[in-house]
């Protein structure tokens, strides 16, 4: 496929994303009004599960790391938020074209919708938890500067890097059921990789090291700094943080884009 070709063929990929994009709003909305149809508390558990998840994480932990981590309990949420968000669009993305099987099989839709969707939805839900985080940085109240208004930043990279992975995911689980079951116990795993209850300084040379691996690493760090440090990340950060992003992207929109043809077979 020569150059001209491969434009033409991604122009026609974003005329069909701008034609769509009303049916993603709608898709959005309706998973918002569905999580929340029954739920006595609405949006406010969006704000309430982070707390609540704060105040048992600071009561076990905020002890072991007292000498280490200034306001535990902003560092362990802040870090949390992005995280979770992570972790939901993903967990979502996963099983998303399972979750669509019978509309795919009625009508024409971009597949790719789907997954992209529930990464849309989960970014949705981590901006209500952000009262969560503004709350505790209120009552603790941990210096604020004007480098908090960097924070759509980190949430960008990572609405990026749980798109790509949440695409991979998507068709992983299309073939293989158990993926699903693997990756619970990867996102645990990934979790206590992750210096979201504790601090980087404890663990040895070489697992700091390894930690510059771990994109989240980056995108949780990336957050604390804007947020409860008043300081802006360098262009070298910033680098690492885009670069594992548009790489997960692509890699995610390939890999989803060869085996797509394939999905109807299996759902």
């Amino acid at each position: 496929m020569n150059n001209e070709a491969k434009k033409s063929e991604f122009k026609g990929y974003f005329e069909k994303f701008y034609k769509y994009r009303h049916l993603l709003k709608e898709l959005v909305s309706k998973d918002i009004k569905i999580k929340y149809r029954r739920s006595v508390l609405g949006i406010a558990w969006s704000v309430l599960n982070p707390l609540l998840m704060m105040l048992v994480i600071t009561a076990v932990f905020s002890h072991i790391f007292k000498f280490q981590i200034e306001n535990f309990p902003a560092y362990y949420i802040v870090g949390s938020t992005i995280f979770n968000f992570n972790s939901e669009a993903t967990m979502l993305s996963m099983n998303s074209m399972l979750g669509a099987a019978g509309l795919i099989k009625k009508v024409y839709i971009p597949k790719y919708i789907f997954p992209m969707e529930k990464v849309l939805f989960s970014f949705v839900n981590t901006l209500f938890s952000l009262i969560a985080v503004a709350i505790v940085l209120l009552i603790l109240q941990v210096p604020v500067g004007w480098t908090v208004i960097l924070f759509p930043i980190p949430l960008i990279y990572t609405l990026v890097f749980s798109t790509g992975l949440g695409l991979i995911l998507a068709t992983l689980n299309v073939f293989f059921r158990d993926t699903e079951h693997l990756y619970g116990v990867l996102i645990t795993a990934w979790m206590y990789l992750t210096p979201i209850i504790y601090p980087m300084e404890i663990l040895p040379t070489i697992m700091q090291k390894l930690m510059l691996l771990n994109p989240l690493y980056h995108y949780v760090e990336y957050f604390r700094q804007v947020i409860m440090y008043n300081t802006v990340p360098g262009l070298k950060e910033n680098l690492v943080c885009i670069c594992c992003s548009l790489l997960f992207l692509v890699i995610g929109l390939l890999f989803f884009k060869k085996k797509q043809d394939k999905f109807i077979l299996y759902l």
